[in-house]
Parts: C-alpha cells; structure tokens; sequence
C-alpha cells in the first residue's frame, strides 16, 4: 500500500493512505533510508511505502520526490523539507503589516528556482495602502516574468482568480509569520477553519499560528468558482523569520536569479568574476542598462557572500 503524508513529527506521521483513509504512521526503524541529511525525514506531499504489521501501518520507504522545498534550519544546522511534489509554491508577502520584506521573496524564489518549482508571488492585504517602492518591486518581479497575484483574504480581492489557479493542483504557501496564509486558505474553504494570529505591534511581526506543515485538501468555495465541488491541495507552511538557502545544496544564486544568469560567465573574469570591483563585468553592466535591477543585484551578493539573511 502507498501514502501520501499530510503532516507529522517526531517520525509519527498521518499518512491518506490508498485505500481513502487517514492513519497515523510510524516510520519502521528508527532511520527512513535516504533520507539522513534532513532535518526532518518526511514533508507533506512526500509519497511512502507503507507495511501493515498486524493492525498498525508502518512507513517503509520513501517515494521518488519530483522537487522538494527546503530551506536551511539554522537551530538544527541542517536542511528542513517544508513541502514535496509540488506543482507550485506561492511566496506570500504584503505591502504592509508585516513590514514588506522583498529580499526574503528574493530569496525564496532564488530556492524554487533551484528546486525547479513554478512559483507565484501572493500578495496578501492587497486593500492595505502601497508605497510606489513597494509597487516598484513588485513590479519588476513582473518584469523579469514572475506571476504577482494581488488578494485580500480580508475583502475577498483576487481570490477567485486564486481558487482558479489553484483547482487541481498541490501547492503550497510560504512566508514569513502574520503575512495571512491561513487566512487566505479559511476564505478558499468556508469550510476550513485554520487559527489565524495577530501582529506584535512592538515588532509588527506575526506569532507563529501554525507551527507545522499540513497538506489540506480544500473544496474550493462555491462563491469565489462560480460552481460547486472544485477541488484544490495545500500545504500551509509555518511561517519564518528569515529564509535562510539551503547550505548543503551548493546553490550559487547568480544561476537561480533569472534575469541574471544570461550574463553569468560573460564577464572578463568568466566564472570567477565577483562582480564587485572587477573590469569589463558584464553583470554589473546589465545593471547599468535596467536588464537588472539594482535591489536585485544587492540580493544576489548577499547571498553569495553568505549573508544568513534578514
């Protein structure tokens, strides 16, 4: 029998299972083979091989994984899988409350670029006022060929457009704590009552309301598909601080920053150009044209100088 994980912890998992039912698994063993450099053994959406032992079901194998989405747990000095088999990953972010943090999106895409997942920027709260900086960013996102989908989870904006997108498909949602995941989910599914949190108004950061990965399969809300039993699977994320690459990857972001990869190894230093001081650096030379944007030039060499991120 096979699986799919919807969420878990400490090597317990529930498992939908193929026969329609939600068990609660343990991994057989006390180590899941291939799976020894994660933080975290399994993700929702991973596909296992289940074993039955008498009336328990254990999980014996893990399923070829088409990409993952990780980001590097800095606690646990380790890569932590946050969803699997993903066929889009949407980087949730607002102009304000929390603050709007572009280089943290920056980063995030850098990793689903990698990953080699679709990703679709979501700005939430999109009835909250938007400074032409913010707008700036958000629109050379666009630019360079990123899908920016503006919603209110709160007054409904953009949400049908989002359920649309969504129908058929397992995505999940990313972002830092208080941008409105579970919040968007609840207006996606009137059915689906997820605890939502509120800001620190020292701070203007959110609380963490969810505090592990859960792949929900929603029925999508009549009112926003024009039609009922539409279906949808997310895998609400729980919300960080500060996304940090995957440090055993090897990722060197110039590759995964899309508008800047045409011009990796054109410089007069080839490969091993900075793109800092060196002459006839022909990235530094796009920047000057507008084929990229200074902001985003910035977070490619955060990155490569091993910033841990803000």
């Amino acid at each position: 029998m096979t699986g799919v994980i919807l969420g878990g912890a400490n090597n317990v998992f529930d498992v939908e299972c193929g026969d329609g039912l939600v068990r609660r698994c343990r991994i057989k063993g006390k180590i899941l083979r291939g799976t020894q450099r994660w933080y975290n053994p399994l993700a929702p959406g991973d596909q296992v091989v289940l074993e039955e032992r008498g009336e328990d079901v254990q999980i014996a194998g893990l399923g070829e994984r088409k990409n993952a989405f990780v980001r590097w747990n800095v606690k646990g000095r380790s890569p932590q899988l946050l969803a699997a088999n993903l066929d889009l990953i949407l980087l949730v972010t607002t102009p304000d409350s929390p603050p709007f943090r572009p280089r943290f999106i920056d980063r995030a895409l850098c990793q689903a670029e990698e990953a080699g997942i679709e990703p679709v920027i979501l700005v939430n709260k999109c009835d909250l006022p938007c400074s032409p900086e913010t707008a700036a960013r958000i629109g050379d996102w666009e630019r360079i060929g990123y899908r920016c989908v503006r919603v209110s989870a709160r007054n409904g904006d953009g949400m049908p457009y989002l359920a649309r997108l969504l129908e058929g498909k397992l995505s999940a949602l990313a972002g830092q704590s208080g941008v409105g995941k579970s919040s968007v989910i609840n207006v996606l599914d009137s059915g689906c009552v997820l605890k939502t949190g509120s800001l620190s108004q020292k701070y203007g950061r959110g609380s963490h309301t969810t505090v592990k990965g859960t792949l929900l399969r929603l029925t999508l809300n009549e009112a926003l598909m024009g039609r009922m039993g539409a279906r949808a699977s997310v895998i609400d994320t729980p919300g960080v601080r500060r996304f940090v690459l995957d440090g055993e990857a090897g990722v060197d972001p110039q590759l995964f920053f899309r508008e800047i990869r045409p011009f990796v190894g054109k410089c007069a230093f080839g490969l091993s150009c900075t793109h800092t001081t060196e002459g006839g650096c022909a990235v530094r030379e796009a920047v000057a044209a507008g084929h990229i944007s200074p902001e985003r030039f910035e977070s490619c060499l955060r990155i490569r100088e091993g910033d841990p991120g803000d």
